[in-house]
């Protein structure tokens, strides 16, 4: 048992000392404004989810 944590304590230092250095180097923010518009289909689709929610707990509440 003792054997199996010093492997557990062991592999996970060594992954622990692999990750952070990728952590600490990753790039930074590239900057400016992506040239893609975000609000072109998502206003419809939350428009639409939300009709869809009304009408389903319309259903659920006048067929009682």
């Amino acid at each position: 048992m003792k054997n199996y944590n010093k492997q557990f304590i062991l592999i996970l230092t060594l992954l622990i000392a692999i990750i952070l250095p990728t952590l600490c180097i990753a790039q930074g923010d590239p900057g400016g404004d992506p040239g893609v518009p975000f609000d072109g289909g998502a206003s419809i689709l939350i428009a639409a989810g939300a009709a869809y929610g009304v009408k389903k707990y319309r259903e659920k509440h006048l067929k009682k």
